[in-house]
């Protein structure tokens, strides 16, 4: 992209810049004595790692929630909603609403943010994004309003009202930030608030992308129906073909989500079905839903039922392997995305079988995918093992806790052992980092660091040689 003057930015650097302004923005706002209780205000380490946590929808946390005020807790509310929904996407929502029109420049920004794959049609994109986020923040808070006034968790409806809207909008921006300061252990046996929370926060993690392709499916098949002749709805003559079919993407995520929401909860209902700081101490349904629970969580929410800090060091190694994994691509969450870890094992599968190419329901794989694939995974590793060792040599951390807080950063989950507020500030600092790049992406994040285009065309290629691999 050509710069003029040393001003223009390609998409990936503005993404970055934009999110690290809106950081700035929430750091600012939370550093105002009104944003806590009591006359002791945050100081400014404390301010800058709530407000990451917060605009990268990630949930750990320095503080205890209980030390903010009404407003401070809109504040990190806002910011969970705008880094959430995408801030260039709020900007060109905004430009939309104001002028009816979308320029070329904004239109790239949202593409950079929200995965858009066709730039021309980002207007009908953004509108199928904002009405899928209302439709399930809305419904997820009346569900949760009903139940904590109903079920006597709140003194008052007006009460009820805004823990269901605050936590409608953090279950299904996948933020993890919860108002109570257990989390949400005190529902560790309810059954309408677990779902209701872990629909939320599985929706929100499937990735705009799936959502809006459900979303016009259903709206051109209705159109397709009504059109049709009642006879040839059930007959052979009915024109499905006329209605696109769903796209590799779509498959690909849909099954390796579901093979992970099979085996997350497995693992933790094995590991911890007789430990009695977690599971052990409860009857047979609440396990099951705890485990449930915990198992589908640390995907991409971060929420908790049960002590995490108390669970088995087997059961921890595999909820860091889901964080670092993440949720759908253009979600809500982090980490490296479900279909770059399927396409890594597809890859694998194909290398074993001695396959010449890299195949999936009747569809071949491009290679330039495939290096990205494993391009994001190496840096992403290389991320999550940086950090881990800064959290070690400065803090002192085992093994285990510096790799589960620091693929919790990176996957912007929000889960901890208990570690966090006790790390030193070149450890918050590190991990203030890593959920920035696990938010905008590996990628996405270097891209924006790099200090020059990449755009040079090669007049010549040097000739092959092939190492000894293995």
């Amino acid at each position: 992209m050509a710069r003029s003057g040393g001003v223009n930015r390609n998409p990936a650097q503005l993404v970055v810049l934009a999110f690290t302004g809106l950081i700035a923005v929430g750091t600012l706002l939370l550093l105002l004595p009104l944003a806590v209780d009591g006359s002791r205000g945050l100081g400014v380490e404390d301010a800058l790692f709530m407000s990451t946590s917060a605009t990268t929808v990630t949930g750990l946390a320095t503080v205890d929630i209980a030390t903010f005020s009404l407003f401070g807790e809109l504040v990190l509310l806002a910011l969970v909603q705008i880094g959430g929904f995408g801030i260039m996407t709020i900007g060109s929502v905004l430009a939309l609403v104001a002028s009816r029109r979308v320029g070329l420049r904004q239109r790239m920004l949202a593409q950079a943010e929200i995965g858009a794959v066709d730039i021309g049609d980002l207007k009908t994109l953004i509108g199928y994004i904002a009405r899928i986020t209302i439709a399930v923040e809305g419904s997820l808070a009346a569900v949760l309003t009903v139940r904590l006034w109903q079920g006597g968790y709140e003194d008052n409806f007006g009460d009820a009202l805004y823990s269901g809207i605050f936590h409608g909008v953090t279950a299904f921006n996948n933020a993890g930030i919860s108002l109570y300061s257990d989390n949400l252990a005190s529902f560790v046996g309810d059954p309408v608030v677990v779902i209701a929370i872990t629909l939320g926060f599985i929706v929100g993690g499937l990735g705009f992308p799936i959502l809006v392709e459900i979303s016009r499916r259903r709206t051109t098949t209705k159109r397709v129906d009504a059109s049709l002749p009642m006879t040839l709805h059930h007959g052979t003559g009915h024109p499905r073909s006329s209605v696109m079919p769903w796209s590799l993407h779509l498959k690909i995520t849909l099954l390796a989500t579901a093979a992970l929401l099979i085996i997350g909860p497995v693992v933790v209902l094995a590991f911890e079905w007789s430990n009695s700081a977690t599971l052990g101490q409860l009857g047979i349904s609440d396990k099951l839903l705890a485990g449930w629970f915990q198992g589908v969580s640390p995907r991409t929410a971060g929420f908790n039922t049960v002590d995490v800090g108390a669970m088995n060091e087997p059961t921890l190694l595999v909820i860091s392997t889901l964080m670092f994994i993440g949720a759908g691509p253009a979600s809500t969450s982090g980490g490296i995305k479900v279909t770059t870890f399927a396409v890594l094992g597809l890859m694998i599968w194909s290398e074993a079988r001695g396959d010449q190419d890299v195949n999936v329901f009747g569809r071949r794989l491009p290679t330039p995918m495939i290096r990205q694939a494993v391009t994001i995974a190496l840096l992403s590793v290389a991320m999550v093992t940086g950090v881990s060792l800064v959290l070690m040599a400065s803090d002192g951390i085992g093994l285990t806790a510096a790799l589960f807080e620091s693929s919790s950063a990176f996957g912007t989950v929000g889960l901890s052992t208990g570690v966090t507020g006790a790390i030193s500030t070149l450890g918050h600092i590190s991990l203030v980092v890593v959920m920035l790049a696990g938010r905008v992406g590996p990628v996405t994040f270097v891209t924006a660091l790099a200090l020059r285009d990449s755009d040079r065309v090669h007049a010549y290629r040097y000739p092959e040689e092939r190492p000894i691999i293995g």
